[in-house]
């Protein structure tokens, strides 16, 4: 969602590198309590799309409670709602977002706890999730089928608002006026096949444009023991944060910060060619406002129409494909408001 100029200067290498960097990074852990009491203590060789899971969650939540330009600088004092975010995240049972809660959640899924999921497995518990988070009130839908339906999303939202306004009374509510709104900030997780075996080639140049939307999350994607979180990409090249590395579960401290360092990869990102991505993956866009998703809403199809009347290079070829859309978003039925 942030366009970098390919210069070389050494500002904007720093910029990109201070922008990947400010991710909030999400790996395999060890040490952490047993999940359930009595399951593992470490999510290594299992947990990859569960962490890509909360890598893009994350992520929401930063622009959430932070905003997109925010950076992490290390040994800097944190902020609180910082810290709220890493909290919900932390390796115990009752972290919102927490590994535990994920990998009983997927029980409801049809996946025992150490089992591997795939984007839409880890895109349905966290939508199940979000329910409990009162704090950030984030809205999660999961589009099927290919298919946005723009009512769904709407009429989610704006049911949800009123019935917090109508369930209490006329000074009784101290939330602030972002929180009385009838929208609240959305996570648009799209679940989609790009392919059998291998992406389609297809859909290259659509999934592409999807990164430079100013809604973009990004893309997680992968197969067992090979899940990556995607966040942008440079010429043929994805860029992407790799959680397969184990680190030591990490605790709060005594004054309520909690040792970060480990949340956020400090040396330069993976790059992957974009051919050689697994074709199951969920892509991810945040949303504030009812504003920003209208605005998503045009910029999508301004993408389709694009991609679709124009011809692409590929390697070792070129070729005129009717480029295919990753999804579509459509109108359904009408909701009262």
């Amino acid at each position: 969602s942030r366009l970098y100029i390919k210069t070389y200067c050494k500002q904007q290498t720093e910029d990109i590198l201070s922008d990947v960097t400010s991710r909030l990074w999400f790996t395999y852990r060890k040490n952490f309590p047993p999940i359930g009491g009595t399951g593992p203590t470490s999510d290594t060789g299992w947990g990859c799309m569960l962490r890509c899971g909360q890598m893009i969650l994350g992520e929401a939540l930063v622009r959430r409670h932070l905003g997109r330009d925010w950076r992490w600088v290390r040994s800097q004092t944190q902020r609180e709602d910082y810290i709220g975010i890493l909290n919900a995240f932390l390796d115990k049972k009752d972290g919102y977002y927490s590994l535990h809660q994920i990998a009983q959640m997927g029980v409801g899924e049809g996946k025992s706890i150490g089992q591997w999921y795939g984007p839409n497995t880890v895109a349905q518990v966290l939508k199940k999730l979000a329910v409990f988070d009162s704090w950030s009130r984030l809205a999660v839908h999961v589009a099927m089928d290919n298919t946005v339906v723009i009512e769904e999303i709407t009429c989610v939202d704006l049911q949800g608002g009123m019935s917090e306004r109508n369930g209490c009374l006329e000074g009784a509510c101290a939330l602030a006026e972002e929180e009385t709104a009838l929208w609240n900030p959305l996570l648009l997780l799209i679940p989609l096949r790009l392919g059998l075996s291998d992406i389609n080639e297809a859909y290259i140049e659509t999934l592409k444009q999807c990164f430079q939307l100013p809604q973009s999350l990004g893309v997680i994607g992968g197969k067992p023991n090979s899940a990556h979180y995607f966040i942008g990409y440079v010429g043929e090249e994805l860029i992407y944060l790799d959680p397969h590395t184990t680190q030591p579960a990490v605790e709060p401290c005594e004054d309520s910060q909690v040792p970060d360092d480990t949340y956020h990869c400090q040396h330069p990102p993976c790059r992957m060619h974009i051919c050689e991505i697994d074709p199951s993956v969920a892509v991810g866009f945040f949303c504030r406002t009812e504003d920003d998703f209208d605005d998503w809403c045009l910029r999508f199809r301004k993408v389709l129409y694009d991609v679709s009347s124009k011809g692409y290079k590929y390697r070792k070829f070129s070729i005129h494909l009717g480029t295919k859309p990753l999804f579509r978003t459509v109108r359904g039925v009408s909701c009262p408001r």
